[in-house]
Order: C-alpha cells, then structure tokens, then sequence
C-alpha cells in the first residue's frame, strides 16, 4: 500500500458540494491499495502510521504520534498514488489494485486504525472529491509498503 500522510491542522473531504468527512488537528492520509497488498498489509501500515512520531511535543520537537496527540485522521482513497512516470506523458495506474480488492484494503486499513483507537473519518471510495486541508509545518510523508 502506498501513503501520504499530511499532518494538518485541518482537512475535509466534500463530495457533491457536502462535507463528507473532516478533522481538526490531526492527519490527512491519502491511500492507494496496490497489487499483491492483503489484510495484514493494511493493518501493518496502520500499525506503522499510528507509531510515526510527526506531532510537536512540549519543545516543539516532532516526537508524538497520533495517539498521543489526540489527533484524529481523514482517509482518502487516491488510486493516482500508483502512478508509474517512467514511460512517455500519461501516468499508468495498473499497479494498483482492482477497484474491489482496492475498495476492500480501503475499508480494512481505515477499521485497522478505528481498532488502534484513532477516530477516523473518510472520503467515499472511488468518488469524485474535492478535498481541502491546511498543511501544518508542512510535513508530508511518502509511506510505501512494497518499497521495504
């Protein structure tokens, strides 16, 4: 699976012209499941965002993770994440994982981060959808679970 994670003050997802999904503090996650991710793919990179300390402590040091912010996270599928470049102008997404296995790895990660106790909010799987946020720092951080 591939991630960005954008640490936000604020972000929301509008579908149709209505809020679907928003959060204060916390993370925007925008996900894309690719070929040959399962179950335990989700819930690993789940475990491995909920860990990532990028949330200022005391000092003003990037040394919290999301659970110990009291953060919440928005999660956003985002097939274009498996973009390939390497040939010609037009990007290809045939790295990605069918729309129903990708819809299914969508659902298992954001319930992975629901049981780890993080409050979750989401877009609508293969919509389309306008989405807004503030980037706080900005961090951004790129997460791909087939790169090692």
């Amino acid at each position: 699976m591939r991630a960005l994670l954008q640490r936000v003050s604020e972000a929301s997802v509008q579908v149709d012209g209505q809020v679907i999904g928003q959060t204060g503090p916390g993370l925007l996650i925008l996900i894309c499941a690719m070929q040959g991710d399962d179950v335990s793919t989700a819930q690993k990179l789940a475990q491995k965002i909920v860990k990532t300390r990028i949330f200022k402590d005391e000092a003003g040091k990037m040394n919290r993770a999301l659970p110990d912010s009291g953060a919440s996270a928005l999660v956003v599928s985002q097939f274009t994440l498996a973009a390939d470049t390497s040939r010609g102008n037009r990007p290809g997404f045939s790295a990605a994982a069918a729309p129903d296995e990708g819809r299914a790895l969508y659902h298992e990660f954001c319930a992975a981060l629901q049981a780890l106790n993080i409050h979750v909010e989401t877009g609508e799987f293969g919509a389309d959808m306008q989405v807004h946020l503030i980037n706080d720092g900005p961090v951004t951080i790129w997460m791909d679970t087939q790169a090692g």
